[in-house]
């Protein structure tokens, strides 16, 4: 791949809108007439023969002066306003960036700008955004070496003996499996009664298992070069643990094929990996259960977890009723039912009451005598196989192998 992709800005003029005067910029007064004139100067260079450097200075001005609002007090308080002049300023950023021969190194910063924004901003111009970073990552992308079969890379040969221990499931506590029970079978016998249960053969169909199998290889391949939220720690209950931005390649690097045994863990997990990467989401298709719900298909909450073994998701329960679909990798699950709530003994701050202080594996008897008490059932969730969790069940996950799911939360 050549050091610079020469004429992409036409490509990018043709997702403009076609003159300074239909390019958008209104907001609301709580941003100030100084921030909107930098903005109005900026849509001016856009459109002019003005030299790049002028409208970098003036994007990077908008990007910094609103990072300030979206850094001040807790998120929630962010006036969404802000977060719209933020994308904007992204967006005059990536444009700034892509005047002329873009170089591959100002083709990386313009991706990253326009993830920035998707991320931290609020969509604008009909997601403007997402349809730039889409011809961006199509001329920038850093393309792994084709594998035949991209599982047999050296990455995956590497991390097959990173296996974590896995415990023995007995009959007595193993969750049931299901091979494609009917619509009316699983609401009667799974949904209604709210009883947990794996269901095997349901996403077969999945590219993500099947013509674009995941692996190390293919997510560099089509995402390597985007920006996403990493959790960095082995659970979030920990002292240390802490988010980042960081590359999915850099990720990668540092966290799956350079994890040293004892060493840091990263932890990619997220719910807009496939708004931000559609790739990714064409990849994989709504279970048809969800249907059974109250709520419409845009409800859906679609979340991806994807990590090294020995990650932990600390017992937790969460308000909706979850499919866990693992597509690769391993992870061990132990589940037990909300009517037991009080033996788990759950946080008592606001932030942490739907997660127990118990450390499932190795509970402290002297602390919560009560947690041995409770009763649980409990799995290893095999590729290919897709656990039901219902509402308000506690569960209990770590992933004994390089690990790949997807979460799929609805009413």
């Amino acid at each position: 791949m050549s050091g610079t992709v020469a004429h992409i800005y036409p490509e990018l003029q043709v997702v403009f809108p076609g003159s300074e005067a239909e390019f958008p910029l209104q907001f609301g007064e709580k941003v100030e007439p100084s921030i909107v004139s930098v903005l109005k100067l900026a849509r001016k260079q856009l459109y002019s023969s003005a030299e790049p450097s002028l409208l970098a200075q003036n994007a990077q001005v908008i990007v910094d002066f609103a990072w300030e609002k979206l850094n001040t007090g807790t998120w929630r308080d962010v006036d969404k306003e802000w977060r719209r002049v933020y994308s904007y300023g992204c967006l005059f950023k990536a444009a700034s960036l892509c005047w002329g021969e873009a170089s591959e190194a100002a083709g990386q910063e313009a991706i990253r700008s326009c993830d920035m924004g998707l991320l931290m901003g609020a969509a604008i111009m009909d997601n403007i955004l997402q349809t730039v970073v889409g011809i961006l990552h199509g001329k920038f992308r850093k393309r792994c070496p084709e594998e035949e079969d991209s599982n047999e890379g050296p990455d995956m040969k590497r991390l097959r003996t990173e296996r974590a221990f896995a415990p023995e499931v007995g009959a007595e506590t193993a969750v049931p499996r299901m091979q494609c029970p009917s619509l009316e079978s699983f609401g009667s016998l799974f949904l209604a009664p709210r009883k947990p249960v794996i269901l095997q053969g349901v996403i077969d169909h999945w590219p993500a298992c099947k013509d674009h199998r995941w692996s190390i290889d293919y997510l560099r391949r089509t995402a390597g070069c985007r920006t996403v939220p990493v959790e960095l720690g082995s659970r979030y209950t920990d002292e240390e643990w802490s988010q980042s931005l960081i590359t999915v390649n850099e990720f990668i690097d540092r966290y799956i094929t350079g994890t040293v045994e004892g060493g840091p863990v990263g932890y990619l997990a997220q719910h807009q990996l496939f708004d931000q990467i559609p790739e990714l989401k064409e990849d994989i298709r709504i279970p048809d259960y969800c249907c059974l719900g109250e709520g419409e298909e845009d409800d859906i909450t679609i979340n991806a977890w994807f990590g090294p073994a020995g990650t932990v998701s600390p017992l937790h329960q969460d308000p909706q009723q979850n499919f866990l679909a693992q597509v690769v990798g391993r992870k061990y699950i132990r589940l037990y039912s909300p009517e037991d709530s009080e033996k788990l003994y759950p946080h008592q701050s606001h932030l942490l009451h739907n997660t127990s202080q118990v450390d499932v594996e190795r509970p402290d008897v002297d602390r919560f005598p009560e947690f041995a008490k409770a009763p649980y059932q409990e799995c290893v969730l095999e590729p290919g196989e897709v656990l039901f969790i219902p509402v308000q069940h506690w569960h209990y996950v770590r992933a004994l192998d390089l690990s790949f799911s997807v979460s799929f939360w609805w009413s």
